[in-house]
């Protein structure tokens, strides 16, 4: 295991949970029982962002609301890289794995609760956001300083662009949602 700002440079591809980490970890209902899930337009910004610099992103959750599914795939995602209602996690990063021939030192991956352990330890990059678990936080490379759903999935992304050279290219701004 290397310095921290040199494995950045390796990272081709972000993986993120779901609540916790691209939505708070608070849900609202409806009066009909409907969650409702906050999440940050800055998290949404970097990911369109990356996309349009040829990175990778997917998204592996245990959660399925169809609205999720719909603002990933507004902010670019494609269809077979949104893994919801993932009993197995491993199973789908190995999906992931298998289709863009990832090595484990290029997979960044965010969680932040007991589901993601397993899959934090098949990557080389595990990191957390602030408000992750104990058990979470003690195998992240990094902890971010931003909670999840406010910004910590920018946080790591922009990090990682940084480092490779990719951030502020203004070739690739993208309009907002």
């Amino acid at each position: 295991m290397g310095f921290f700002k040199d494995d950045l440079k390796k990272v081709r591809a972000f993986i993120f949970d779901v609540d916790g980490v691209l939505s708070l970890a608070t849900q609202n209902l409806t009066p009909e029982g409907e969650l409702v899930r906050t999440s940050c337009t800055k998290d949404g910004y970097a990911i369109m962002y990356s996309l349009r610099k040829g990175y990778i992103i997917a998204v592996i959750s245990g959660g399925g609301a169809p609205g999720v599914r719909e603002r990933l795939e507004k902010l670019g995602l494609k269809s077979e890289d949104i893994y919801l209602k993932v009993p197995n996690k491993l199973e789908a990063l190995a999906e992931i794995v298998a289709r863009y021939a990832l090595l484990p030192e290029e997979i960044l991956y965010m969680g932040d609760d007991i589901p993601d352990y397993n899959v934090m330890s098949h990557v080389g990059v595990p990191v957390c956001p602030a408000d992750a678990c104990e058990e979470i936080k003690s195998i992240a490379r990094y902890i971010s300083d931003v909670t999840g759903g406010n910004g910590c999935v920018r946080d790591v992304i922009s990090q990682v662009l940084k480092a490779r050279g990719d951030w502020m290219d203004t070739s690739c701004y993208v309009r907002s949602m």
